[in-house]
């Protein structure tokens, strides 16, 4: 574990100083990535630079994993749940407290609503959260002898879940492979021009049809990994992206070196991550439980 803990690192910090490299090289003079007017890209050839940008984040984040913490499938449910409209390291800062309190689906439904909510306050629409962790909790109880079924099927008609958190379950308790289609993953599947689609299970299928079935999981990840630390919304860091040469969205960002380095979030610009409880592998420093931040 120490000795491939040690070659990710390495690979890390290749990847960063390569992505760095790049972005030096452009601000000395050299050209953004050409764009040849006229002439929209094929397919096939969208294809295969996807598959290029697949494996150039799998460099530069090979240790890219779920950012909530969890330790058996119910937990990552219901976390998955309580992630909707605010950050997963507010739901790992308020999830040992709930867990503590109701580790099962059986204690879960029986909950007192008030006090649940309680708990759940600082992860936001609590109330509307504390009504789905009740319903699929009594759900998982009374249809599922309190086990969360390892089928897509059956998880989106639990009160609450989705394809996207059904996929997150799938993927990561069950080793089924899916897309996650959150807020990150979509946006930087359209400024890479994968797909124009707005539609989430939409964007699902077009970029399931680019990639292997068994990278689906891993590429979802990184993807949002990507999102999270360099492509932002607003004001994405492309002049300290490694991948910039492959996306044809450059330039939308900050393309200065230096200003766009201090753009980068988590791990990349120094700071801790979302989990309290990172994988062993993981750089940065974990997340400080609730009230420490």
């Amino acid at each position: 574990m120490g000795e491939q803990g040690a070659s990710k690192r390495k690979n890390l910090k290749k990847s960063t100083e390569s992505g760095s490299g790049a972005a030096k090289s452009r601000s000395a003079g050299a050209a953004a990535p050409k764009k040849k007017p006229g002439r929209p890209e094929s397919h096939l050839a969208m294809v295969r630079r996807a598959r290029r940008i697949n494996r150039e984040l799998a460099e530069v984040y090979p240790y890219a994993h779920p950012e909530l913490d969890f330790r058996n499938p119910f937990e990552l449910l219901v976390a998955t749940v309580l992630s909707a409209q605010t950050t997963d390291l507010r739901v790992n800062q308020t999830t040992p407290a709930l867990f503590a309190a109701y580790p099962t689906p059986e204690d879960m439904a029986a909950a007192v609503p008030e006090k649940l909510e309680e708990i759940i306050r600082p992860t936001g629409f609590f109330r509307a959260k504390a009504r789905s962790l009740l319903g699929l909790s009594a759900a998982l109880r009374d249809d599922f002898g309190g086990e969360v079924p390892g089928r897509l099927a059956d998880l989106v008609k639990l009160p609450g879940v989705g394809r996207k958190t059904a996929n997150v379950v799938l993927g990561n308790a069950f080793g089924v492979p899916g897309i996650t289609v959150d807020t990150h993953f979509g946006r930087l599947v359209r400024r890479w021009k994968w797909t124009e689609q707005e539609d989430p299970e939409k964007v699902e299928a077009e970029v399931a049809a680019i990639f292997p079935r068994s990278e689906w999981t891993m590429l979802s990840h990184r993807v949002i990994f990507h999102g999270r630390r360099v492509c932002h919304a607003r004001k994405p860091a492309c002049g300290a992206c490694p991948i910039a040469p492959l996306c044809p969205s450059y330039g939308e960002g900050e393309t200065a070196p230096e200003k766009a380095r201090k753009l980068l979030k988590y791990e990349m610009g120094g700071k801790p991550g979302q989990r309290l409880s990172p994988p062993p592998d993981y750089p940065g420093s974990p997340a400080p439980p609730l009230g420490a931040d």
